[in-house]
């Protein structure tokens, strides 16, 4: 109270009458309440020393723990125009259930027998490649025929020319007998003329021996002759072998080249079937392709292409797809001074957005509403929001998390790191040290240590 005025009452009125000074003046309530500050004290030093939990805070969503399992959109390979769904959104589906029928936009696709004329055009050329190994084998057999024929032509030749050689031997033999016979004729002849002019040969005797002169002469000019014909025939048999060699071989050369261009024929169509079987094949799968069918077991999500008639290119998004199984995890980040202090198998608080939770982030036995994690993945790149992506899955051996988690839903993580005192994390705090850096006991560097 101010004083104010001159006057005072304190020094005028007795105060000691009045209950409220006397219990307002009572030395007991000093006293309680000076216990209560050393008890308090007291308790506060304790709580100093308790032991405190340092942790890492993090924001993210909920989502999946293999890729294979998150949403994912379907999309089409071929362009083509919705004709007609088959599911709504929320359906259920199986893997390999059938979406949406589309048609084709391409005029060379378009046929609805494109595939059974190709098989056509396949076969036609299949039966064509039948027949020009048919020709081949033909070409092949009269090769054959060709060589045994002039095999046998050789040798037909060979003899004539053997014959041509004993010929000329025989007629040289000849040629000298006649020679032989010509000069005893002519020695008789000139023995008889000289008997004659001496008398003692008559003329007849002189003519009988000039004739038979004469016709040895002549035999031996048709022997010559005889001979010379002889060597002729042994030259047109020379000439029988070369022509027949060169005759045959020009034929087998000629059959030998038809066969070689029914093998190009062959090839060539074969290669044909091949192209054709190739594209019977893509449009089959083409064929197939037109309807849209679920990868896996899943609810549909939401249509994105969703007018009848409406088109579309290869590769865009018609309908998102939820896979029914899944494992869950969290997909949180962290600043990158935090990085460091994450490791592989860290013990991870969860907490899910929707679920009530009372959190003490030191004292992570006391807190309420949080579940259990543990780290799986860390990334060593920076993501686009300047913090590092860690990957957490459910730990096996804390409580399990709620069934009716959605994959992106929101979520809070809280990493577990070293025990150190409340006064020295209080002494951290107020001097912005970052947390103690360590290393998890299984970690391959304390075991090098």
């Amino acid at each position: 109270m101010l004083n104010i005025s001159y006057n005072q009452l304190n020094k005028k009125v007795n105060l000691t009458k009045y209950s409220a000074y006397a219990k307002a003046h009572q030395v007991r309530h000093f006293k309680y309440f000076n216990r209560f500050l050393l008890a308090f004290a007291i308790i506060g030093i304790i709580i100093l020393f308790l032991p405190w939990t340092q942790t890492v805070s993090g924001t993210g969503f909920v989502t999946t723990l293999t890729p294979g399992q998150r949403p994912q959109t379907i999309q089409s390979t071929i362009p083509g125009r919705i004709e007609q769904w088959f599911v709504r959104e929320g359906d259920y589906v199986a893997k390999g259930d059938t979406i949406l029928f589309i048609s084709e936009i391409k005029n060379e696709y378009q046929d609805p027998r494109l595939v059974q004329r190709t098989q056509e055009q396949r076969e036609a050329k299949s039966n064509a490649v039948v027949s020009y190994q048919g020709k081949v084998l033909a070409l092949e057999s009269q090769i054959d025929a060709l060589q045994n024929e002039r095999g046998l032509k050789t040798q037909q030749v060979q003899n004539k020319l053997k014959q041509a050689e004993y010929k000329i031997k025989s007629d040289s033999i000849d040629l000298v007998a006649a020679k032989t016979n010509k000069d005893i004729a002519q020695k008789q002849y000139l023995r008889t003329a000289t008997l004659q002019e001496e008398g003692l040969k008559s003329t007849a005797d002189v003519e009988d021996k000039r004739l038979k002169f004469q016709e040895t002469e002549a035999k031996l000019i048709g022997q010559e002759n005889k001979l010379l014909a002889s060597k002729n025939e042994l030259i047109n048999a020379r000439l029988d072998i070369n022509r027949t060699a060169a005759e045959y071989a020009e034929k087998i050369s000629k059959v030998q080249s038809d066969r070689f261009t029914a093998s190009s024929s062959q090839f060539d169509t074969e290669a044909q079937v091949s192209k054709l079987e190739n594209e019977t094949a893509n449009y089959e799968l083409r064929d197939k392709m037109r309807f849209i069918l679920a990868p896996q077991n899943g609810y549909i999500n939401k249509a994105i292409k969703a007018g009848i008639g409406e088109t579309f290119k290869e590769g865009e998004q018609l309908v998102g797809i939820m896979p029914a199984d899944y494992d869950l995890a969290i997909e949180t980040f962290v600043a990158p001074i935090d990085l460091p202090l994450i490791h592989v198998g860290e013990n991870i608080r969860v907490q899910f957005d929707g679920w009530p939770a009372i959190i003490f982030s030191g004292w992570p036995d006391a807190s309420f509403g949080t579940y259990g994690g543990k780290v799986v993945a860390v990334e060593t790149f920076i993501s686009s929001n300047g913090k590092f992506r860690v990957l957490v899955a459910p730990n096996p051996n804390t409580e399990s998390w709620p069934k009716n988690v959605s994959v992106g839903s929101g979520a809070r993580t809280i990493a577990l790191l070293k025990d150190v005192p409340i006064w020295y994390e209080l002494w951290r705090q107020l001097n912005g040290f970052p947390q103690d850096y360590y290393l998890p006991k299984n970690s391959d560097n304390s075991k090098k240590k």
